[in-house]
Parts: structure tokens; C-alpha cells; sequence
């Protein structure tokens, strides 16, 4: 109940309502506040005068019209007043909830006379403002006592003040009161548990009392015999009638007079519990209003506390992924120290071997020159020229190698390295947040998926709320036989159909989003059921769309083939034999259909069948192991498979003749006909797998298709 006291205070003082009236706006205030911001509207003034009149009032603003509300005879038979309120000249105070409240008017008197504890009296003309809608209600002469006391607010006050009260105690203890163990309905006596079994033994006619809980006894007591009410403007009339025009209870006089005479009346005990069921049902509704709020509460105080985890999470994450950069960073400096090292040891190393090498060269050289000196000295001028060419020849040989090179350094004292940070530096301010999740699993638009034929259109959304990026998408389907998944479309699309399924087959679809962190989650699994074909005579009756319709295929047929009339016709350009495929497969069921020689020219032999998807396009349907067909001229037929000829059968074809082929998948079997006749045997059995309507021909032979027809009569499928 604690939730419910701002419903319990007053607008005007912020307390407990005490002595609640009901305005006409249905808002509730205090008898004694509604007294205090009462405002006396000018008897002199016209409404044009006092919307003219700026000077001398206050700070309460003038009320527009189109801002009053009055009283009407449909209201209350209350007497209205067409003009503007007039500002008062009492200071005005301000409640704990900021309406301003103007005390009353006292009359005049001698300061000296005693005063009489009397009510204040109601100023004639006195305008009141609901302190929450604002809307403004003239009083007539009855003043505050018009409006209606609401008890049922005043009940419920009275009873969520007790409820808050301290301990029920014992009525029966002399001194120091204990806390009540029971309460008596019939004594109407709250007892401890000592005065019970003192004052209130169960024994004797006390025995056929009822002992109830104090606080449950608290309850019974409030419950008090429903008060009578009486008419506000009939007070010696008690409300019997409820007015339905009016919205209000009446009295037998207020119908007699005439005020509500003319207007629908109901008993008040009738709409007294239409209404409370009306608020009951209300209830029901606001109830699992709050009740969804409470779970969304629930909900949104379970996002604070994962918001925190994955804040602390993300945090923990983000700091590891920075200490693994400054890892990433001191392993490479030290990489690049160690290079730095390196050209600093070689850089010494051939500087030092320079030095060791001119050392020597130079040691060499001091000593031939030393050497060359003592010989100048000798006067022997026999034995100097002995030796004088092969010195001069020595002198000369070690001054061409001190000239080549030796005398100029073989490494710099500089590093040419230089250390390039600017895209590091560029990267590490680039570096940000971006998206790490993998997509949420997208939702299946029921709306907009569906099939027709052996075709299945499905589509799809990402949730609403995610910002999270998608790559792409990846829609999966079953075999349509309760197999595995398999990938059947990857891309960005958000809608796809799929072609080339088996017919009266029930598919499972899902479908996932990705990105460059990974993969997400599947939607949930849809399933769809390709149409019925092949039925037999009674279901297609009942079912007559229910059967395969398909065309030649442009993309899979030769490039001789030449298909016309929306890919129903076929002919071909050149003069061998060329292959043409439905753009439909079958792997079940039983399907029928015929194909009409529209031109037949010099008596060609065309074939037709079923093949692989892989059959030879440039040869006779039925050369290879890909294809079980019938070729046949103006005479006979044979049927053919892997260039194997059997059953040759008597009967040929000419212009506008029909070709049927039936597919029995439940037997496994092909069969072929010529003008409704069946053509020789069960051409072949055992067929399991996908085959694809064909037929083969060159340019003396032109067919139509013909499809979506029923099974002939003559034939009974499984058997």
C-alpha cells in the first residue's frame, strides 16, 4: 500500500486528504484547502472591463474563457458565470507542492471585541481553480457544501493511516498494555494472551465466539455498515437513482422537480456494480500493464548489472589487448636494438681491421724507407747499383699501394638507419572501437516467405535493436527428407529462392548473418512444404493445381537450340541433334507430361526422356549413361540408354502427333506414349535420383510442351 499514498495526499497541503470534496473536473481536495484558494470574482466589473483593466492587481493571472470550466444545467444545475476571475488583493502563500493559496477574507470588526469561533463565510461570487487541472468552477449559493464528499477516498485514507499504526494492544490490561494475540468479533475486543484465557475462556457460551488475528480484526473493524448518502442539493433526500445523461447520483426529489426528470435513470445499486465491474475489468488490463512493466523493471535492472560485468569485462579486455601492443612494441624495439648492435659491431669491426691493416702497411713501409736511407749512405757506388733498381722498384711498388684506397676509410662513423615511426605513431592515433561481436540471428519475415511449386521464396531481417555490422548471410535447407543442412545462398541479400526442389516435400530453412569476427547464431528453423504434383485421378480432382508446371531451361539447353513461345517451344539451327532440359527437377512422386510435333520434316528421328544435369548436349539423347530416352521416326521407335538400343516397337510419328513421358518415382520406372497409347513396355526401372525432363532434335523437328497435366486414366501409380 505504500505505493499508493501520493494517491492519498492533497494537491493543495501535500497531507492526507481530510474532508475530500469531488470538483466537477473529478479531481479531489481538501474542505479546508478548497476553502483557502477560493478567489471573489468583482460584482462591478464587466468581463470586458476586467480584461481591459491591467493595473492594481496581483501576480494571479487572469483565466481565459476557453480555460474555465463551468457549471452547466447538464452538469449540475449550477448557475455560471461568463466572465474573467479578478485578481485578489490578499497576499497570496504557496503550498508544499508550489499552488498558491490565497487565505480568506476576514470581515472587519473592533480589534477589542471578542471574535466568535465561527467558519469563515463564503464570498458571494467566489471562483474556485482546481489546483491540477486548472480549470475554473464558479460557486452558486450553496458554496463548498454543492460539491459531493467523496467517503470512498476518505475510507481508504482512514484506513491506510490505521494500517500504518503501531501494535494493536490488549484492551483488557491495567498497566503497561501487551500486544494483542487476538481479537473477538462478537465482544468487539482486542485480548493478550493472558487476558484471553483469563477474561475469554473457550468454554461455556463464550465458545461459539469467533478468536480472529488483530490485524485481521482491525480489517473487520473498519468495515463499518455502508453510510447512507444524501443529495447535495436535497440533503433530506437520500441518492436512489443513478443519471446516465448526467453521470451522477440523484435523488427521487431531483427527478421529480424536473432538473433530471427528462433524462435516462438506472437504479443506483445496478450501476453501482456495473461500474465496479467496469473498474475491475479495468484493472485486469492496468494490471498486466504493470505486471509486463515489473518484468521489463526486472529487465532493465538485470542490463544495469550486465552493463557493469561487461563493462569490467570489456575494461579487463581492453587493458590485455594494450599490454599486448606495449609487449608487440618492446619486443620489436628490442628487435631493433639488436640490429642496432649489429651495424654498431660491424661498423667497429672493419674500422679495426683498417687500423690492423694500414698498422702493418705503414710498419712495412718505415722500414723499406729506413732501409733506403742506410743505402744512400754507402759509398760503394759498385755495390749501390747492385741493388739500387730493384729498391727503386720497391719504393715505387709500395707507393702505388698506399695510393689506392687504403688511405680512405672503409666505413662511416654514421648509422644510416633511420627509425620510420610516422605510421605507427598514425595507426596507434587511428586506434579505436570497433565492432568485435558476431551478428545476433537474424528473424525469418513469416509475411514474406513462401512457395510455389517446387520453388521456395524466403526472407529475412536482422533484430531491430542491434547496431552490430553483418557481412553478410548464409541460408541453409534440408534435403527436404529430414537429411543434414547445406549451404544454399551466401550474401548480402536478405531475400532468396530456391529452385530445383523436389516436389510435396517438406523443407526446414535457416538462416545466419556474419562478419569479420565470425559467425552468428541461427535463426529459428523454418519449415515449408513445396506443392503436390503427380497426384493420382481422385486427388487431382480435388487438388487440380496441385501438379508440376515447368518450361525448357535457355541456360542449360545448347547453343543450337532455339526456344520460342516463353521457352515452351523447341527447335534447333543445325542439322545434328541437339539437347534441350526442363528447368525443373524430379526426384519424387509421379509426373506426367507431353510434348506436340509442331514440324516433322524428311523423317528425323528426335528422342525424348529424362536425363542428368550432366548429359551430353551435343549428341542423341541417349548415347551416354546420363540419359533413358525414346527415339523415334515415321515407323518405329526403340528406347536407348548408354547408347544401348532395345524394345524396337512398331508405330511412328508424323506432323502433330503427342509424345507422353511418365515418371513414376514410386516404382522407379519410365514409360512412354504416342497419341494416348502407350509405346511399347516399361521402358526402364530403377531410376532413383534427380532427372530433368529433356528431349533431343535438329532443325527438321520442332516440339511444343505441354504440362501441368493430370496422369492418364489407364495408369495406376504403384502398382
Amino acid at each position: 500500500m505504500d505505493e499508493m499514498e501520493e494517491e492519498l495526499k492533497c494537491p493543495v497541503c501535500g497531507s492526507f486528504y481530510r474532508e475530500p470534496i469531488i470538483l466537477p473536473c473529478s479531481h479531489n481536495i481538501c474542505l479546508a484547502c478548497a476553502r483557502n484558494i477560493l478567489v471573489q470574482t468583482p460584482d462591478a466589473e464587466s468581463p470586458q472591463s476586467s480584461r481591459a483593466s491591467g493595473s492594481g492587481m496581483s501576480d494571479y493571472d487572469y483565466l481565459d474563457l476557453d480555460k474555465m470550466s463551468l457549471y452547466s444545467e447538464a452538469d449540475s444545475g449550477y448557475g455560471s458565470y461568463g466572465g474573467f476571475v479578478s485578481a485578489p488583493t490578499t497576499p497570496c502563500q504557496k503550498s508544499p507542492n508550489g499552488v498558491r493559496v490565497f487565505p480568506p477574507t476576514a470581515p472587519q470588526q473592533h480589534h477589542l471585541l471578542p471574535q466568535p469561533a465561527c467558519p469563515t463565510p463564503i464570498p458571494r461570487n467566489a471562483c474556485l481553480t482546481c489546483p491540477q487541472c486548472h480549470r475554473s468552477l464558479v460557486l452558486d449559493e450553496r458554496g463548498l457544501r454543492g460539491f459531493p464528499k467523496n467517503r470512498v477516498l476518505e475510507g481508504v485514507v482512514d484506513r491506510y493511516q490505521q494500517s500504518k499504526a503501531a501494535a494493536l494492544k490488549c484492551q483488557l490490561c491495567e498497566r503497561s498494555p501487551r500486544e494483542a494475540t487476538a481479537m473477538c468479533e462478537q465482544c468487539d475486543v482486542f485480548y493478550c494472551e493472558p487476558c484471553r484465557l483469563r477474561c475469554h475462556p473457550p468454554r461455556g457460551p463464550l465458545a461459539k465466539h469467533r478468536l480472529v488475528p488483530p490485524a485481521q480484526g482491525r480489517i473487520s473493524r473498519r468495515a463499518s455498515p455502508r453510510k447512507i448518502s444524501t443529495c447535495t442539493e436535497h440533503e433530506l433526500e437520500n441518492l436512489s437513482m443513478y443519471c446516465v445523461q448526467c453521470k451522477t447520483p440523484v435523488c427521487y426529489q431531483c427527478l421529480e422537480e424536473g432538473k433530471h426528470g427528462t433524462h435516462e435513470v438506472k437504479a443506483l445499486g445496478a450501476m453501482w456494480k456495473l461500474h465496479k465491474g467496469q473498474l475491475s475489468q479495468a484493472l485486469n488490463g492496468l494490471s498486466d500493464r504493470a505486471s509486463e512493466a515489473k518484468e521489463f523493471l526486472v529487465e532493465l535492472r538485470n542490463t544495469v548489472q550486465h552493463i557493469q560485468e561487461n563493462g569490467v569485462e570489456f575494461e579487463a579486455c581492453l587493458v590485455a589487448q594494450c599490454d599486448a601492443l606495449i609487449d608487440a612494441l618492446n619486443r620489436r624495439k628490442a628487435q631493433l636494438l639488436g640490429r642496432v648492435n649489429n651495424e654498431h659491431e660491424h661498423k667497429l669491426k672493419v674500422v679495426r681491421d683498417q687500423i690492423s691493416h694500414c698498422t702493418v702497411k705503414l710498419r712495412q713501409t718505415t722500414g723499406l724507407m729506413e732501409y733506403c736511407l742506410e743505402v744512400i749512405k754507402e759509398n760503394d757506388p759498385s755495390g749501390f747499383l747492385q741493388i739500387s733498381d730493384a729498391l727503386i722498384r720497391r719504393v715505387l711498388m709500395t707507393e702505388s699501394q698506399w695510393g689506392k684506397g687504403t688511405l680512405t676509410p672503409r666505413m662511416s662513423s654514421d648509422f644510416d638507419l633511420t627509425l620510420d615511426s610516422a605510421p605507427l605513431l598514425q595507426t596507434i592515433q587511428q586506434l579505436d572501437f570497433v565492432q568485435m561481436k558476431v551478428p545476433a540471428a537474424p528473424m525469418l519475415q513469416l509475411e514474406e516467405c513462401c512457395t510455389e511449386n517446387n520453388s521456395a521464396t524466403l526472407s529475412w531481417k536482422q533484430p531491430p535493436l542491434s547496431t552490430i555490422a553483418v557481412d553478410g548471410y548464409i541460408l541453409e535447407l534440408d534435403d527436404g527428407d529430414g537429411g543434414p543442412f547445406r549451404e544454399v545462398y551466401v550474401g548480402t541479400e536478405t531475400i532468396c529462392t530456391v529452385d530445383g526442389l523436389h516436389y510435396n516435400s517438406m523443407y526446414k530453412s535457416r538462416v545466419k548473418a556474419f562478419n569479420s569476427s565470425g559467425v552468428g547464431q541461427y535463426s529459428k528453423t523454418l519449415v515449408m512444404q513445396t506443392s503436390e504434383a503427380g497426384l493420382p485421378p481422385c486427388d487431382i480432382q480435388s487438388l487440380a493445381a496441385a501438379v508440376a508446371w515447368f518450361t525448357f531451361d535457355p541456360a542449360s539447353a545448347h547453343p543450337d537450340i532455339v526456344l520460342s513461345n516463353d521457352n515452351l517451344t523447341v527447335s534447333c539451327s543445325g542439322y545434328d541433334d541437339r539437347v534441350a532440359l526442363g528447368n525443373t527437377a524430379f526426384s519424387r512422386g509421379v509426373h506426367y507430361w507431353e510434348m506436340t510435333l509442331d514440324r516433322y520434316d524428311n523423317h528425323p528421328d528426335p528422342a525424348f526422356g529424362v536425363a542428368r544435369a550432366d548429359v551430353l548436349k551435343d549428341a542423341m539423347l541417349g548415347k551416354d549413361d546420363k540419359a533413358w530416352a525414346m527415339y523415334v521416326d515415321n515407323n518405329r521407335s526403340w528406347f536407348m540408354h548408354n547408347n544401348s538400343h532395345t524394345n524396337r516397337t512398331d508405330g511412328g510419328i508424323s506432323k502433330g502427333s503427342t509424345i507422353g513421358v511418365l515418371l513414376d518415382f514410386t516404382r522407379g520406372i519410365v514409360l512412354f506414349l504416342i497419341n494416348d497409347e502407350q509405346q511399347g513396355p516399361v521402358a526402364f526401372q530403377g531410376l532413383e535420383g534427380l532427372y530433368y525432363p529433356a528431349v533431343s532434335l535438329n532443325r527438321n523437328v520442332q516440339v511444343t510442351l505441354h504440362t501441368g497435366l493430370p496422369i492418364p486414366d489407364f495408369y495406376t501409380p504403384g502398382r
